[in-house]
């Protein structure tokens, strides 16, 4: 039987629960991908490595918090204009 879609959707998302609920640890489980993210933005702002280890950080968390500030500011602006092309439609 072919599922449609919408049922890979929900069976995907029904699998993706039961595993968080099974996971003792969800910090661990995701310290892998933060520490990759902020590797990142390491790379953004140091690229050479010549700055100490504390200022490289330093820069890379603001990087950081630029670039989910800036995110932010897209995603309520399509949000924004889908809403106004919804109250045109009507």
């Amino acid at each position: 039987m072919e599922l449609t879609p919408e049922q890979r959707r929900d069976r995907a998302r029904q699998a993706v629960q039961v595993s968080w609920q099974k996971t003792e640890d969800p910090a661990a489980r995701t310290e892998p991908a933060r520490a990759a993210a902020l590797k990142r933005f390491e790379n953004q702002v140091d690229p050479d490595r010549v700055l100490p280890e504390d200022e490289r950080l330093r820069r890379a968390n603001e990087a950081k918090r630029q670039f989910y500030k800036r995110l932010g500011k897209l995603s309520a602006a399509a949000r924004r204009a889908r809403r106004e092309a919804t109250r045109a439609a009507l």
